[in-house]
C-alpha cells in the first residue's frame, strides 16, 4: 500500500538519542490528527513491537523504499508535555534557524544517564511483642549482638535509615538480608531529589503594595481570572518593587492550580531572588541554571513534571520546564542580551515565550526599568499591554547623577582613570562607612578608535556604526566592510591622542588598592566567579559588609539590594556607547539606569558618577536625568533613519570555514543567491555585505557575515528557507558551516 504522507518520529526522548529519527507512513485516517508534536504508536524492530514515539517532522517524500516504511498504529488524543514541547521545537526551527535536532536539545528537558538519588531506610514487618520475644531469643545466644543492635534500634524507632545502620550501628549487610528473608524487617526504598536550594526559614509576613504596585496586580490577576491571556510589559523605574507585584500575581496563578515560569537574566541573580521567592512560597519553588549538577537539574525537571513544584527560576534555559499546568510566564529586565540564545539556533527568550504561553494558555509579564526598543514599541502600538511604575517602593529618593567630562579632566592633567569627583565621594563613602559600586562595561568592546582630548568617535559614513581597529593599521566596519587606515591624528580636532579605547576589571582593581590602599576590595567578574558558588560568595561577602569597595562588570548592576550601598560610579561609559554595533546607545543607556539604580535604594542617599568623553551624548544625558522616554523618543529616530530593528528586521548571516579562501568565495557566492532571490521575488530587501566578522578568525576557523534588511519578519524567513536549501543542496560549501541570527543582538 503505498501513503502519500510521511512522518519523522523519534522513539526515545533523550539527548543521546534525539538525531535518531525514524520514518513512518501516515494512514488516511490520520492525517488531520498526525501534527508536529503528536504522541503516536508505531510498530519497531523486526518484531513489530508496539511503542511510544513523537512526531518532530512531516513529508511528501520517502526516504528509503516504500515498501520498507510501516505505517503508524495510532495517534494518540491525551495531552502530554513533550507534545507541545515538540511543536515549539519545530517552530524555534522555523523562526529562528538551524535543525531541528538542534532546537530539540535546546527545549526537550535534559534526559541523560543520571544516577537516581535513593534513600533506604529498614523497617519492623512483625508485631512489637514478637520483635520483643525475638530480641530477647537473640540475646540468650552466641555472636547474635548485630541481630541484637537492629532489633533494639527498631523497636525504640519503627523505621530505621539504611546508612545509620551500617554506618553508625555497625550493622553487616548479610545481617539485615537475613531477618528480611525472615519477614521481620523489610528495606524500602524510595527516590530523593537533590534540592539546589538550601534550607530557608520561610517568612509569613506579606509586603504591602502602594497604590501604584496594587492597581496592577488587581488588573493582571481580574483579567486571568475572566480567562484573558496576553502580554504585559511593567516599565517600572529601579526600586519601584517589580518583584512583589510579581509574587502577587504568581500568588494567584498557583491559588488556580497552575505553575509559573520566572526567568531572570543572569545566574548571578539566581542568589538573592530565590532567596525572596523561597521565603514567600517555600520548597514549591527551585531553581535551573547551568551552574547545578547534571542530577539537580535532572532532579528539578522531574519534579516540575510530577507536580511537585509551583514556581521556576532561571535563565533562559527555564523557559523549557516541562510543566504540566503552566499558567503565567515572567521575563524580568526583559532588555536583557543574556535572553538571546548565542548558539545555534539563535531564539531570543521573549519571543519563545509568547510562543510557549500561546500554546498552553498562558499569560506573559515583562519587567524592566529600561524595556528594549523592541518591546515598548510594541507596547506603544497597542500589542503588548502597558504598566508603568515611576517611583521607588521603598520612597527612597532618585540618587543624584554626576557626570564628569573626562576631556576635562585630561585638561586639568589628571591621567588616572578616576576623575576627581570620583576620587572626592569615594574618599568620603569610605570614612562614613558605606559602600562603594565601581562599574565597568566590558561587554560589546570592539576596539573602537576615540580622541581622549574632544571625545570624537570614528565611525562608518553609510551605517553610523563604530569602525573597529584591526593589527594590519585599518579600521573596518563589520556591517558593509567599508574599510580606511588608521588616522594619525584626531580628524576633528587634530590632537595626536586618539587610540583604541579600553581597559580590564583587574586593572581596575589594582588601581583601587593603590589609591585607596586601606579599602577591603572585592572584585567580580567572569574570573573571579567560575567556580560552582562563585557570584554567591562573592555577593554574600559583599551584603555583610566585609568589603567597601566592589569592582565588576555588568554582572553586579544587575538587581542587586545592597542597602549600605550609597555611590556607584562607572569609570567608562564610552566602552558600550562605541561597540560597533546599532543597539550601543540603547545597551548604555540600559547599563547606566541600572548601574544608578544599585545606589541609595534604602534609608541612605545615593549618588552616581558617569565617567565619560561624550557628555552630551543624548544616552548619557536622558540616563543621568532617568528620562527613558525622551531617549525612546531619540533612539527610535535614529533607528527609522537607519531602517535597525524594531522598525525594520535584520537577518545575518554567518559563513566560517577552516580555509579563509573558501568561506571568501562562499559568502560572495550566498550574497548573490540572496540578491537574486530577493530580486526574483520583488522583494523590498537590502543585501549588505559580505564583510570580514569583527573577529575575523577563532581557533583557526574563518568567518564572513552578511546582513539582509526587510521589513516582514516572515518574509525573511522566505530568504532563510531558500538560502538554506541552497547551502544545504549546492556542492560549493562542502568545507564551510552556515548560521542564521535573526535581529543580532551582539556584534560578530
Amino acid at each position: 500500500m503505498s501513503y502519500g504522507n510521511y512522518a519523522d518520529i523519534i522513539i526515545d526522548i533523550s539527548h543521546e538519542n534525539l538525531d535518531k529519527t525514524y520514518q513512518y507512513a501516515i494512514p488516511e485516517e490520520f492525517i488531520t490528527k498526525a501534527v508536529i508534536g503528536s504522541l503516536v504508536v508505531v510498530p519497531f524492530g523486526k518484531g513489530n513491537r508496539q511503542i511510544n514515539g513523537y512526531i518532530i517532522d512531516l513529508s511528501s517524500e520517502p526516504k528509503l523504499d516504500v515498501n520498507l516504511i510501516k505505517p503508524i498504529i495510532r495517534v494518540e488524543d491525551a495531552p502530554v508535555i513533550e507534545s507541545h514541547l515538540i511543536y515549539l521545537a519545530y517552530w524555534i526551527k522555523e523562526h529562528f534557524g538551524g535543525t531541528i535536532n538542534d532546537a530539540l536539545k535546546t527545549v526537550m528537558p535534559v534526559k541523560k544517564a543520571v544516577k537516581i538519588k535513593e534513600q533506604r531506610s529498614i523497617r519492623l514487618m512483625v508485631e512489637n511483642q514478637k520483635a520483643k520475644d525475638l530480641f530477647y531469643e537473640f540475646q540468650s545466644k552466641k555472636n547474635q549482638a548485630a541481630r541484637v543492635r537492629l532489633l533494639g534500634a527498631l523497636l525504640e524507632k519503627k523505621v530505621l535509615d539504611y546508612d545509620d545502620a551500617i554506618h553508625k550501628l555497625k550493622i553487616p549487610r548479610s545481617t539485615i538480608l537475613s531477618l528480611e528473608k525472615k519477614g521481620i524487617t523489610k528495606t524500602v526504598s524510595k527516590q530523593v531529589y537533590r534540592n539546589p536550594i538550601q534550607e530557608q526559614e520561610i517568612s509569613s509576613s506579606k509586603v504591602i503594595l502602594n497604590p501604584d504596585q496594587q492597581q496592577i496586580v488587581d488588573d493582571i490577576i481580574e483579567e486571568y481570572k475572566k480567562g484573558i491571556r496576553t502580554t504585559y510589559l511593567i516599565h517600572g523605574v529601579t526600586g519601584s518593587g517589580k518583584t512583589e507585584v510579581y509574587m502577587e500575581i504568581i500568588s494567584s496563578v498557583i491559588a488556580q492550580g497552575k505553575q509559573v515560569i520566572l526567568l531572570i537574566p543572569e545566574i548571578a541573580l539566581t542568589y538573592q531572588t530565590v532567596l525572596r521567592f523561597y521565603r514567600r512560597f517555600g520548597d514549591r519553588v527551585s531553581i535551573l541554571n547551568s551552574k547545578m549538577s547534571q542530577g539537580e537539574r535532572y532532579d528539578q525537571s522531574l519534579r516540575a513534571k510530577n507536580g511537585d513544584l509551583d514556581i521556576i527560576i532561571g535563565p533562559r534555559s527555564a523557559l523549557f520546564t516541562p510543566f504540566m499546568n503552566l499558567g503565567l510566564i515572567i521575563i524580568d529586565e526583559e532588555h536583557e542580551n543574556s535572553y538571546k540564545s548565542e548558539t545555534t539556533p539563535k531564539y531570543h527568550a521573549v519571543d519563545v515565550a509568547i510562543k510557549r504561553a500561546e500554546l498552553t494558555g498562558s499569560s506573559v509579564i515583562l519587567g524592566s526599568a529600561t524595556p528594549s526598543l523592541e518591546s515598548y514599541n510594541k507596547a506603544k502600538k497597542g500589542i503588548y499591554q502597558l504598566y508603568t511604575l515611576n517611583k521607588r517602593a521603598k520612597e527612597a529618593l532618585p540618587p543624584k547623577v554626576w557626570i564628569a567630562d573626562l576631556r576635562e579632566e585630561l585638561k586639568n592633567k589628571n591621567k588616572s582613570i578616576f576623575s576627581m569627583k570620583l576620587k572626592e565621594l569615594i574618599t568620603d563613602r569610605l570614612e562614613k562607612k558605606e559602600q562603594v559600586m565601581l562599574f565597568l562595561n566590558r561587554r560589546g568592546y570592539a576596539g573602537f578608535i576615540s580622541c581622549r582630548s574632544c571625545g570624537h568617535v570614528i565611525k562608518c559614513p553609510h551605517c553610523d556604526i563604530s569602525l573597529t581597529s584591526h593589527n594590519n593599521g585599518r579600521v573596518i566596519c563589520h556591517y558593509c566592510a567599508y574599510e580606511e587606515g588608521m588616522p594619525k591624528r584626531c580628524p576633528s580636532c587634530g590632537s595626536k591622542y586618539i587610540a583604541a579605547f579600553g581597559t580590564g576589571t583587574q586593572k581596575v582593581e589594582e588601581l583601587v588598592k593603590k589609591e585607596f590602599p586601606h579599602a577591603r576590595t572585592l572584585r567580580m567578574d567572569t574570573d573571579t566567579t567560575k567556580q560552582k558558588g562563585g557570584h554567591e560568595a562573592i555577593l554574600k561577602a559583599f551584603s555583610e559588609h566585609r568589603a567597601d569597595i566592589l569592582v565588576g562588570t555588568q554582572m553586579i548592576v544587575k538587581g542587586h539590594d545592597f542597602p549600605k550601598v550609597t555611590l556607584v560610579g562607572i569609570i567608562a561609559a564610552d566602552l558600550s556607547l562605541h561597540a560597533g554595533d546599532f543597539r550601543a546607545g540603547e545597551r548604555t543607556f540600559q547599563l547606566l539606569c541600572q548601574a544608578a539604580g544599585r545606589a541609595g535604594r534604602d534609608a541612605l542617599p545615593g549618588e552616581v558618577v558617569i565617567q565619560t568623553y561624550q557628555p552630551e551624548h543624548y544616552s548619557i544625558v536622558t540616563a543621568a536625568e532617568g528620562d527613558y522616554i525622551s531617549f525612546y523618543n531619540q533612539e527610535i529616530l535614529y533607528r527609522t533613519m537607519m531602517q535597525y530593528p524594531p522598525v525594520a528586521h535584520i537577518l545575518l548571516l554567518l559563513i566560517t570555514s577552516k580555509v579563509e579562501k573558501e568561506a571568501e568565495k562562499a559568502s560572495v557566492l550566498i550574497g548573490k543567491a540572496a540578491s537574486h532571490f530577493v530580486e526574483e521575488h520583488g522583494l523590498k530587501a537590502t543585501v549588505i555585505g559580505p564583510a570580514p566578522a569583527a573577529v575575523t578568525k577563532i581557533n583557526d576557523i574563518y568567518r564572513r557575515i552578511l546582513y539582509i534588511k526587510h521589513n516582514n519578519y516572515e518574509e525573511l524567513i522566505g530568504i532563510k528557507n531558500y538560502l538554506e536549501g541552497y547551502y544545504k543542496f549546492s556542492e560549493y560549501f562542502s568545507k564551510c558551516h552556515l548560521q542564521f541570527d535573526f535581529n543580532p543582538m551582539s556584534g560578530y
